[in-house]
């Protein structure tokens, strides 16, 4: 079998950044741009990479909660998170109140899962807290390549554009976010999609039962080679800083 994902790993590395610039992306989505040094040597090798955030509480040791960087630039040494903000945990809390001049300490990212570029499309499906990754690897695709994606949100104006060389497809599902943990929009939705013709890839990530029924009827309803997708359970419903990021 053809190796699709090739695993990089990194020495972890804290770093202490500045808030240099916040923005409301949409009305669900805080858009937070970090700066510092330490980021001259800041390395992401996937779209989907996580870099750990730490959060003092006052609780004796800092909250950590996992983030996707969405760009960084190692020039301008500068960094660019995304927050969506839904429960009112110790991450959107942070954003919510971020301002420049504020301070923010990251670690990692610890590693890196490279999928190979061979494929002919890809089908990228997720829900809020999925498209800073979504949008970062629609953004990073070649000319000559395919991309279908299917992103659940909150409501219209939740919806993003992204520019790429890639031809671009896509699909919003709008539903509460008090709705997120129900798979039956988005599998409804993912059973009105054309599938392409040639070889793809399908990445997943969203609540981890949401996560579990897309991937079930991808490899099972669909027969699609489990060997050529990714699913993730980004968040858990009740359970805080709960993920499962390696359900396929």
């Amino acid at each position: 079998m053809e190796q699709i994902i090739t695993r990089h790993r990194q020495e972890p590395k804290r770093r202490a950044l500045n808030v240099t610039e916040v923005s409301h992306l949409t009305p669900h989505m805080i858009r937070v741009q970090l700066s510092g040094e330490e980021l001259k040597d800041f390395k992401s090798l996937s779209p989907d990479d996580h870099i750990k955030l730490f959060f003092e509480t006052g609780a004796g040791k800092p909250e950590m909660r996992d983030y996707t960087p969405r760009a960084y630039d190692n020039d301008a040494c500068t960094l660019t998170l995304d927050f969506a903000v839904h429960e009112a945990g110790p991450a959107t809390a942070w954003a919510l109140s971020a301002k420049p001049g504020d301070t923010l300490n990251i670690g990692g990212p610890r590693g890196s899962a490279v999928v190979a570029p061979v494929f002919d499309w890809y089908l990228l499906i997720g829900d809020e807290t999925a498209l800073p990754a979504i949008g970062r690897r629609v953004e990073e695709l070649p000319a000559g390549v395919e991309v279908i994606t299917l992103t659940g949100v909150p409501e219209a104006a939740d919806e993003q554009v992204f520019e790429t060389a890639a031809t671009h497809h896509a699909h919003w599902i709008h539903r509460p976010v008090e709705e997120a943990t129900d798979p039956e929009p988005m599998l409804e939705a993912l059973k009105g999609i054309t599938w392409p013709a040639g070889k793809g890839f399908v990445w997943i990530a969203a609540e981890a039962k949401v996560a579990r029924v897309l991937r079930d009827y991808v490899t099972g309803e669909i027969g699609h080679p489990s060997h050529w997708m990714k699913a993730s359970g980004y968040w858990t419903q009740g359970v805080a800083d709960g993920s499962d990021k390696h359900l396929a």
